[in-house]
Protein backbone atom coordinates (compact mmCIF):
# COMPACT_ATOMS: atom_id res chain seq x y z
CA UNK A 1 0.00 0.00 0.00
CA UNK A 2 1.28 3.66 -1.09
CA UNK A 3 2.03 6.01 1.95
CA UNK A 4 0.25 8.58 2.22
CA UNK A 5 1.14 12.55 2.37
CA UNK A 6 1.16 14.81 5.12
CA UNK A 7 -0.42 17.82 6.54
CA UNK A 8 1.32 20.39 7.66
CA UNK A 9 0.38 23.78 9.35
CA UNK A 10 2.37 26.38 8.55
CA UNK A 11 2.20 29.83 10.47
CA UNK A 12 3.99 32.85 8.43
CA UNK A 13 4.76 35.97 9.62
CA UNK A 14 2.22 38.55 10.81
CA UNK A 15 4.43 41.74 9.60
CA UNK A 16 7.71 41.03 10.36
CA UNK A 17 9.41 38.85 8.11
CA UNK A 18 12.27 37.70 10.48
CA UNK A 19 9.54 36.41 12.43
CA UNK A 20 9.33 32.87 10.48
CA UNK A 21 10.90 29.66 11.95
CA UNK A 22 14.10 27.71 10.20
CA UNK A 23 11.48 24.74 10.49
CA UNK A 24 8.91 26.42 8.39
CA UNK A 25 11.27 27.65 6.02
CA UNK A 26 13.02 23.98 5.10
CA UNK A 27 9.23 22.71 5.18
CA UNK A 28 8.21 25.14 2.74
CA UNK A 29 11.11 23.80 0.35
CA UNK A 30 10.86 20.32 0.99
CA UNK A 31 7.14 19.79 0.30
CA UNK A 32 5.21 18.91 -2.75
CA UNK A 33 2.37 21.69 -2.94
CA UNK A 34 1.75 24.68 -0.83
CA UNK A 35 -1.65 25.74 -0.24
CA UNK A 36 -2.04 29.08 0.65
CA UNK A 37 -5.08 31.85 1.46
CA UNK A 38 -3.79 34.37 -1.49
CA UNK A 39 -1.00 32.60 -4.16
CA UNK A 40 -0.17 36.42 -4.93
CA UNK A 41 0.75 37.42 -1.52
CA UNK A 42 2.35 34.09 -0.45
CA UNK A 43 4.53 34.38 -3.47
CA UNK A 44 6.24 37.91 -2.22
CA UNK A 45 7.05 35.68 1.00
CA UNK A 46 8.26 32.84 -0.91
CA UNK A 47 10.14 35.17 -3.10
CA UNK A 48 11.78 36.81 0.02
CA UNK A 49 13.36 33.42 1.16
CA UNK A 50 13.74 31.53 -2.34
CA UNK A 51 11.61 29.09 -2.17
CA UNK A 52 10.08 27.67 -5.37
CA UNK A 53 7.83 25.60 -4.40
CA UNK A 54 4.28 25.03 -6.28
CA UNK A 55 1.29 26.73 -4.95
CA UNK A 56 -1.68 26.29 -5.49
CA UNK A 57 -4.75 28.60 -4.06
CA UNK A 58 -7.05 27.21 -0.67
CA UNK A 59 -9.63 30.53 0.76
CA UNK A 60 -12.86 30.59 2.15
CA UNK A 61 -14.60 30.48 -1.35
CA UNK A 62 -13.12 26.97 -2.23
CA UNK A 63 -12.69 25.73 0.94
CA UNK A 64 -15.19 22.39 1.08
CA UNK A 65 -14.19 21.41 -2.28
CA UNK A 66 -10.48 22.58 -2.66
CA UNK A 67 -10.17 20.48 0.88
CA UNK A 68 -11.20 17.53 -0.75
CA UNK A 69 -8.65 17.98 -3.79
CA UNK A 70 -5.69 18.64 -1.55
CA UNK A 71 -7.10 15.19 0.04
CA UNK A 72 -7.08 13.12 -2.26
CA UNK A 73 -3.53 14.85 -3.77
CA UNK A 74 -2.16 13.36 0.10
CA UNK A 75 -3.87 10.00 -0.48
CA UNK A 76 -2.01 9.78 -3.15
CA UNK A 77 1.60 10.58 -1.81
CA UNK A 78 2.16 14.24 -2.15
CA UNK A 79 3.35 15.74 1.01
CA UNK A 80 1.41 19.92 1.37
CA UNK A 81 1.82 22.85 3.46
CA UNK A 82 -0.92 25.06 4.25
CA UNK A 83 -0.61 28.87 4.46
CA UNK A 84 -2.22 31.82 5.21
CA UNK A 85 -1.75 35.76 4.27
CA UNK A 86 -0.31 36.00 7.73
CA UNK A 87 -0.30 34.32 11.17
CA UNK A 88 -1.07 30.35 11.97
CA UNK A 89 -3.84 28.63 9.54
CA UNK A 90 -6.97 27.16 10.64
CA UNK A 91 -7.41 29.57 13.71
CA UNK A 92 -10.71 31.31 12.61
CA UNK A 93 -9.59 30.18 8.93
CA UNK A 94 -10.78 27.98 6.10
CA UNK A 95 -7.96 25.69 6.96
CA UNK A 96 -10.36 24.31 9.46
CA UNK A 97 -11.82 22.07 6.97
CA UNK A 98 -9.09 20.91 5.29
CA UNK A 99 -7.56 19.57 8.65
CA UNK A 100 -11.36 18.14 9.30
CA UNK A 101 -11.27 16.04 6.07
CA UNK A 102 -7.37 15.43 6.41
CA UNK A 103 -8.74 13.55 9.90
CA UNK A 104 -11.57 12.01 8.24
CA UNK A 105 -9.23 10.31 5.31
CA UNK A 106 -6.99 9.36 8.06
CA UNK A 107 -4.22 11.46 6.75
CA UNK A 108 -1.25 12.90 9.66
CA UNK A 109 -1.62 16.77 10.58
CA UNK A 110 0.87 18.18 12.28
CA UNK A 111 1.13 22.12 13.31
CA UNK A 112 4.66 24.18 12.95
CA UNK A 113 4.22 27.04 15.75
CA UNK A 114 4.61 30.42 14.80
CA UNK A 115 2.81 33.99 15.00
CA UNK A 116 -0.86 34.72 15.76
CA UNK A 117 -1.72 37.97 16.13
CA UNK A 118 -4.19 37.29 18.96
CA UNK A 119 -1.25 35.61 21.34
CA UNK A 120 0.81 38.17 20.42
CA UNK A 121 -1.69 41.07 21.27
CA UNK A 122 -2.56 39.08 24.34
CA UNK A 123 0.43 39.27 25.63
CA UNK A 124 1.17 43.16 25.57
CA UNK A 125 -2.09 43.67 26.31
CA UNK A 126 -1.69 44.21 29.76
CA UNK A 127 -4.88 42.02 30.46
CA UNK A 128 -4.90 39.10 32.61
CA UNK A 129 -3.69 36.34 30.57
CA UNK A 130 -4.10 33.11 32.35
CA UNK A 131 -8.04 32.19 31.37
CA UNK A 132 -9.21 34.33 27.68
CA UNK A 133 -11.57 33.43 25.28
CA UNK A 134 -10.50 34.47 21.54
CA UNK A 135 -14.38 35.04 19.23
CA UNK A 136 -12.01 36.29 16.70
CA UNK A 137 -14.83 38.65 14.14
CA UNK A 138 -18.38 39.40 15.57
CA UNK A 139 -20.67 37.78 13.35
CA UNK A 140 -22.01 40.14 10.88
CA UNK A 141 -25.78 38.70 10.86
CA UNK A 142 -27.63 41.20 13.42
CA UNK A 143 -29.37 38.40 15.20
CA UNK A 144 -26.13 35.88 15.64
CA UNK A 145 -24.49 38.76 16.41
CA UNK A 146 -26.45 40.10 19.28
CA UNK A 147 -26.67 36.33 20.90
CA UNK A 148 -22.55 36.47 20.98
CA UNK A 149 -22.71 40.24 22.23
CA UNK A 150 -25.23 38.96 24.81
CA UNK A 151 -23.15 35.66 25.89
CA UNK A 152 -20.12 38.12 26.15
CA UNK A 153 -22.22 40.38 28.90
CA UNK A 154 -21.26 37.54 31.52
CA UNK A 155 -17.97 36.41 29.86
CA UNK A 156 -15.53 36.68 32.54
CA UNK A 157 -12.39 35.62 31.17
CA UNK A 158 -10.64 37.95 28.96
CA UNK A 159 -12.03 38.86 25.61
CA UNK A 160 -10.79 38.98 22.43
CA UNK A 161 -11.45 40.43 19.05
CA UNK A 162 -10.41 40.85 15.51
CA UNK A 163 -11.69 43.73 13.86
CA UNK A 164 -11.04 45.97 10.55
CA UNK A 165 -10.69 49.47 10.60
CA UNK A 166 -13.92 50.13 8.81
CA UNK A 167 -16.37 48.51 11.52
CA UNK A 168 -14.12 49.63 14.65
CA UNK A 169 -16.24 52.43 15.54
CA UNK A 170 -19.58 50.47 15.26
CA UNK A 171 -18.23 47.75 17.49
CA UNK A 172 -16.59 49.70 20.08
CA UNK A 173 -19.91 51.35 20.99
CA UNK A 174 -21.87 48.02 20.64
CA UNK A 175 -19.60 46.43 23.12
CA UNK A 176 -19.97 49.65 25.26
CA UNK A 177 -23.43 49.67 24.94
CA UNK A 178 -23.73 46.19 26.14
CA UNK A 179 -21.05 45.05 28.31
CA UNK A 180 -20.33 48.46 29.78
CA UNK A 181 -17.28 50.03 31.00
CA UNK A 182 -14.23 47.94 30.84
CA UNK A 183 -10.86 48.02 30.48
CA UNK A 184 -9.62 47.35 26.69
CA UNK A 185 -6.21 47.54 24.80
CA UNK A 186 -6.46 47.96 21.24
CA UNK A 187 -3.27 46.62 19.40
CA UNK A 188 -2.79 47.03 15.71
CA UNK A 189 -0.01 46.91 13.16
CA UNK A 190 1.24 44.39 15.60
CA UNK A 191 5.23 43.04 14.82
CA UNK A 192 5.60 45.94 12.47
CA UNK A 193 7.39 49.31 12.46
CA UNK A 194 4.37 51.34 13.79
CA UNK A 195 2.88 48.94 16.29
CA UNK A 196 0.49 49.99 18.93
CA UNK A 197 -0.70 49.49 21.74
CA UNK A 198 -3.87 51.55 23.24
CA UNK A 199 -4.88 51.12 26.70
CA UNK A 200 -7.63 52.67 27.75
CA UNK A 201 -11.67 52.47 28.56
CA UNK A 202 -13.88 51.27 26.39
CA UNK A 203 -15.70 54.91 26.99
CA UNK A 204 -12.37 55.98 26.15
CA UNK A 205 -11.91 54.04 22.92
CA UNK A 206 -15.24 55.20 21.71
CA UNK A 207 -14.34 59.06 22.57
CA UNK A 208 -10.30 58.82 20.65
CA UNK A 209 -12.39 56.89 17.34
CA UNK A 210 -14.52 60.18 17.47
CA UNK A 211 -11.89 62.47 15.82
CA UNK A 212 -9.16 59.47 14.86
CA UNK A 213 -9.64 57.55 11.84
CA UNK A 214 -9.07 53.90 12.38
CA UNK A 215 -6.48 52.51 9.88
CA UNK A 216 -4.70 48.59 9.38
CA UNK A 217 -6.47 45.61 11.36
CA UNK A 218 -7.04 45.53 15.09
CA UNK A 219 -6.98 43.19 17.89
CA UNK A 220 -9.10 43.89 21.33
CA UNK A 221 -7.97 43.00 24.29
CA UNK A 222 -11.20 43.39 26.81
CA UNK A 223 -11.80 43.11 30.72
CA UNK A 224 -13.85 39.93 31.76
CA UNK A 225 -16.61 40.88 34.05
CA UNK A 226 -15.68 40.25 37.75
CA UNK A 227 -16.80 37.63 39.32
CA UNK A 228 -18.14 39.62 42.60
CA UNK A 229 -20.17 41.94 40.32
CA UNK A 230 -22.06 38.68 38.58
CA UNK A 231 -22.53 37.08 42.07
CA UNK A 232 -24.15 40.39 43.36
CA UNK A 233 -26.31 40.96 40.73
CA UNK A 234 -27.87 37.35 40.62
CA UNK A 235 -27.99 37.91 45.13
CA UNK A 236 -29.96 41.20 44.44
CA UNK A 237 -32.17 39.43 41.54
CA UNK A 238 -32.85 36.66 43.69
CA UNK A 239 -33.22 39.37 46.84
CA UNK A 240 -36.77 40.25 44.65
CA UNK A 241 -38.02 36.73 44.99
CA UNK A 242 -39.79 35.62 48.39
CA UNK A 243 -37.77 33.02 50.26
CA UNK A 244 -40.89 30.33 49.52
CA UNK A 245 -40.65 30.81 46.13
CA UNK A 246 -37.00 30.52 45.70
CA UNK A 247 -37.57 26.79 47.19
CA UNK A 248 -39.99 26.38 45.25
CA UNK A 249 -38.31 26.90 42.26
CA UNK A 250 -35.47 24.19 42.84
CA UNK A 251 -38.26 21.28 44.23
CA UNK A 252 -40.01 21.67 40.99
CA UNK A 253 -36.74 20.75 39.40
CA UNK A 254 -36.99 17.37 41.42
CA UNK A 255 -34.97 18.54 44.79
CA UNK A 256 -36.08 17.97 48.02
CA UNK A 257 -36.64 20.61 50.81
CA UNK A 258 -33.92 20.19 52.63
CA UNK A 259 -31.59 20.42 49.32
CA UNK A 260 -33.70 23.12 47.17
CA UNK A 261 -33.25 25.31 50.79
CA UNK A 262 -29.24 24.87 50.63
CA UNK A 263 -29.56 26.09 47.21
CA UNK A 264 -31.64 29.19 48.05
CA UNK A 265 -29.23 29.62 50.87
CA UNK A 266 -26.33 29.67 48.72
CA UNK A 267 -27.96 32.15 46.10
CA UNK A 268 -28.81 34.74 48.67
CA UNK A 269 -25.42 34.30 50.60
CA UNK A 270 -27.07 33.64 53.70
CA UNK A 271 -27.06 30.41 56.08
CA UNK A 272 -29.88 27.30 55.44
CA UNK A 273 -31.09 28.47 59.39
CA UNK A 274 -32.15 31.90 57.69
CA UNK A 275 -33.79 30.41 54.84
CA UNK A 276 -35.72 28.34 57.37
CA UNK A 277 -36.77 31.39 59.58
CA UNK A 278 -37.73 33.46 56.52
CA UNK A 279 -40.17 30.85 55.40
CA UNK A 280 -41.42 30.31 59.28
CA UNK A 281 -42.22 33.99 59.08
CA UNK A 282 -44.03 33.56 55.35
CA UNK A 283 -46.12 30.96 56.97
CA UNK A 284 -47.40 33.73 59.99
Amino acid sequence: MDKKGKLYICATPIGNLEDITLRTLRILKEVDLIAAEDTRNSLKLLNHFEIRTPMTSYHEHNRYEKAGVLVRKMEEGLDIALITDAGTPAISDPGEELVRQCHAAGIEVTSLPGPSAFVTALTISGQPTRRFCFEAFLPQDKREREAVLKELQTETRTILLYEAPHRLKKTLSELYSILGERNISICRELTKRHETNFRTTLSGAVAHYETEEPRGEYVLVIEGESREKLVEAEREQYASMRVSEHVAFYMEQGMDKKEAMKRAAKDRGVGKRDIYQALLEEET
